[in-house]
């Protein structure tokens, strides 16, 4: 899978719209400055968002756009597939556009690529626009970025002593 320009500023927008949420509405000029995006690109990418569902919009001085759902219940794979299409590096793999090969049936690479788009779509389906968030946060306190990574804990009733 390579991701298109197209589908890189589409989930930079949709992570600043996620950042900010609790906020309602952000202009396109907000959401192009905070991501560094072309505005004029970016107005093509949240339309097409928005008639795929992901994104309302409001006219006017209060207006911009916003997502239609909260950020814990849209998925990174969704938006990719708006933005960029199926996921898979090769159509005879394809689950949403899946085209008939000559050798599929005897294609010793089939499987390589299967596995490929399996492990890629899983990753991309469990990762959510609010997870994120919460990687960018961390981020930028300069915290762990990888999934999953938390600090160390401490065990119960040990206290660390400095030696003397």
């Amino acid at each position: 899978m390579r991701l298109s320009t197209k589908g890189e500023y589409a989930s930079r927008a949709m992570l600043e719209l996620a950042i900010r949420y609790a906020e309602g509405p952000r202009h396109i000029r907000d959401i192009s400055a905070a991501q560094d995006i072309p505005e004029r690109f970016l107005e093509q990418i949240l339309l097409q968002l928005k008639r795929a569902g992901y994104l309302r919009s409001r006219k006017g001085p209060r207006g911009g756009y916003v997502l239609s759902r909260p950020p814990e219940r849209i998925s990174v794979a969704e938006v990719i597939r708006v933005m960029d299409g199926p996921l898979a590096p090769i159509d005879c793999v394809s689950v949403t556009a899946h085209e008939v090969c000559p050798k599929e049936n005897s294609c010793g690479l089939k499987g390589l690529w299967k596995e490929t788009r399996d492990a890629v779509a899983a990753i991309l389906e469990r990762t959510t626009l609010a997870d994120l968030v919460e990687r960018t946060v961390r981020a930028r306190a300069g915290g762990p970025l990888g999934r999953g990574k938390k600090p160390a804990r401490r065990r119960a009733g040990r206290r660390r002593r400095g030696r003397g």
